[in-house]
């Protein structure tokens, strides 16, 4: 047996159970039909990639069961339908602009003897203008049925088509030689946070010599985060130290895959998302309420540790939140986030695709010029690295892509 017939099954189950509630007698009403927009059985949100436009998506309406006459349907894309979705589950989903998309046809029919309804065609037209790092829906929805005996589900009632653009972008290939520290002239304070980024390992080894890639930090070093990994362990396990707390994930990394990491702390936990999956929590707080970031360490640049302990990656889209982020809005930001997003307070997507200066998305102003960093040699001052500029490596191809 088909999916498409289990499901329809399925739900002419919970037509019926939801039939013998309404009628209050307790007996079934077994001439009952009901219907449902096609795909939408396990979840009313449904991805439709498009790389090049135009491009269509074609929405049908099943029943239950084969009708007896013929049924019809109107259809709208209905904006509204996005706010109310993301009221009842806490997304911050965007309706599609009106003019990027149309619908080809309002009216479809499922013909007698027939349990499929004919297509409504709906077309993205363009792709221009619309919001970097926020995710766009198309709320397709059935407004009125003619001919019909029985009722539209109503979970089913809309179809939300997520806009899945094909997006190549431009990530750092890391160099020993261009590890080293930027420090900006302010800081941020965070009494809570939410610290991101996105690696693509390649040098991951399974020994028990740790791999240190990243550190975001105060001035002097005294509150960090440091994330390394096959620190006191052999399994490419990340280790995670926020200002004295630390411990291992979970997941076993493996190389030639993209992973986004958001470390989350909300005041008295502390927890470790693997792309949008929770992989570790602990309690945890950090003394005096919170930290001052305000230093940014790429890769290990302490001595000759920027060598020995280089771990072979790519990476990008380094985000510094002053508020823990959900589960959700983490999933949402897989791939990029909107820069005027709340809480926000510095976001390097590492886009530039040449030269050694780093923009802060979000506009408040910190900037890194790689050229003006310092790394410590052996214990002591620390010494400037113009030349670590020269040493920055951008990449982009076919491993650089997302579905936004």
């Amino acid at each position: 047996m088909s999916k498409k017939y289990i499901w329809a099954a399925v739900w002419t189950l919970v037509c019926v159970i939801t039939l013998v509630s309404c009628r209050g007698d307790g007996g079934f009403d077994y001439d009952h039909v009901g219907y449902f927009i096609t795909d939408t059985e396990n979840d009313p949100v449904v991805q439709f990639s498009v790389e090049d436009t135009p491009a269509s998506y074609m929405v049908t309406v099943q029943s239950t069961d084969k009708v007896n006459d013929d049924v019809t349907f109107s259809l709208a894309i209905d904006p509204t339908q996005v706010d109310e979705y993301n009221a009842k589950h806490g997304t911050s989903y965007l309706a599609m602009p009106e003019q990027c998309v149309r619908l080809a046809t309002d009216r479809v029919t499922i013909a007698s003897q027939r349990a499929v309804s004919t297509g409504a065609e709906v077309q993205v037209v363009s792709t221009e203008g619309l919001r970097e790092g926020r995710i766009y829906l198309i709320p397709v929805t059935v407004t009125r049925t003619g001919g019909a005996v029985g009722d539209v589900l109503p979970g089913s009632r809309t179809i939300f088509l997520r806009l899945s653009r094909i997006v190549n972008f431009y990530a750092i290939q890391a160099n020993a030689s261009a590890s080293s520290n930027f420090i900006f002239d302010e800081s941020i304070r965070l009494n809570k946070l939410t610290y991101e980024m996105k690696i693509y390992p390649q040098g991951l080894n399974r020994t028990n010599y740790p791999q240190r890639f990243m550190a975001l930090e105060e001035a002097d070093e005294s509150k960090s985060l440091l994330l390394r990994f096959n620190e006191a362990n052999a399994e490419n396990r990340l280790q995670v130290l926020l200002a004295g707390n630390r411990f291992l994930s979970n997941t076993q990394f493996e190389n030639g895959q993209w992973y986004l990491l958001s470390i989350v702390y909300d005041g008295s936990t502390i927890s470790l998302y693997v792309n949008g999956e929770l992989d570790t929590s602990i309690a945890g707080t950090i003394d005096g309420g919170g930290l001052d970031f305000q230093r940014y360490e790429m890769g290990m640049s302490w001595g000759s540790y920027n060598t020995r302990q280089f771990f072979a990656h790519r990476f990008c889209e380094v985000r510094i939140w002053d508020r823990p982020l959900t589960a959700t809005e983490i999933k949402q930001g897989l791939g990029a986030v909107d820069p005027q997003s709340e809480g926000l307070r510095a976001y390097w997507k590492f886009d530039e695709g040449e030269g050694h200066i780093f923009h802060d998305a979000t506009g408040h102003g910190f900037d890194m010029d790689w050229s003006k960093t310092s790394r410590a040699i052996y214990e002591g001052d620390l010494i400037a690295t113009p030349n670590a500029a020269n040493y920055i490596r951008w990449v982009r191809d076919d491993i650089n892509k997302y579905a936004q």
